[in-house]
């Protein structure tokens, strides 16, 4: 069968030193590009998603809940909205960028599209003109934006795993019960 890897949001802002850091976040990047460099052959396409916000509503709060609303993080065309340089090779060797949120909360990378041939192209969509049967899925959050992805690639009827290695989650007890949803849902969590 066809694979395609994930990455998602590997982002400034979601990482240490950004606005919504996730603890690892660098050091999953760091992974994310080795694994890249290592795995090339497994995978047919490699694609990466992209918090993309420019009035997302009330995703956005200068009193967040960190439940449905959070603070200010990545702002179209801020550092904080671009890949962390660890990635190097992996985004030398993305296929496609998939941009999410720009007027929506936007958690899953199947929310979002690529430009391609003049048109927007959705995730799902683009992986099924591939023949893609299988993704693994990695990135941040696990507890959050992974979550919603790997959770969406299952019923798009892809054959779905999480690599958790390449992986952090926000918080123990959220990472944990999303694992939980994950496994419940048919997801393979390795």
């Amino acid at each position: 069968m066809r694979r395609a890897l994930i990455i998602v949001d590997v982002q400034h802002d979601f990482c240490e030193g950004g606005s919504l850091p996730v603890t690892g976040g660098i050091e999953v990047a760091t992974r994310i590009s080795e694994h890249v460099v290592t795995a090339s052959e497994d995978y047919a396409a490699v694609v990466a998603t992209a918090d993309w916000h420019e009035d997302p509503g009330a995703h956005w709060s200068s009193e967040p809940d960190f439940v449905r609303s959070w603070p200010v993080h990545c702002a179209v065309g801020t550092l904080g909205a671009a890949f962390r340089p660890e990635l190097g090779p992996a985004v030398d060797r993305v296929d496609a960028v998939f941009r999410k949120g720009e007027h929506a909360a936007a958690y899953s990378g199947f929310e979002g599209t690529t430009e391609e041939d003049g048109e927007q192209v959705g995730l799902a969509e683009w992986l099924h003109e591939r023949g893609i049967r299988e993704v693994d899925v990695v990135g941040l959050a696990t507890d959050h934006c992974v979550r919603a992805t790997a959770l969406d690639a299952v019923s798009h009827g892809l054959a779905t795993t999480v690599l958790l290695d390449l992986c952090a989650g926000v918080a123990p007890d959220t990472t944990e019960a999303a694992i939980v949803q994950l496994r419940a849902a048919g997801v393979s969590v390795a």
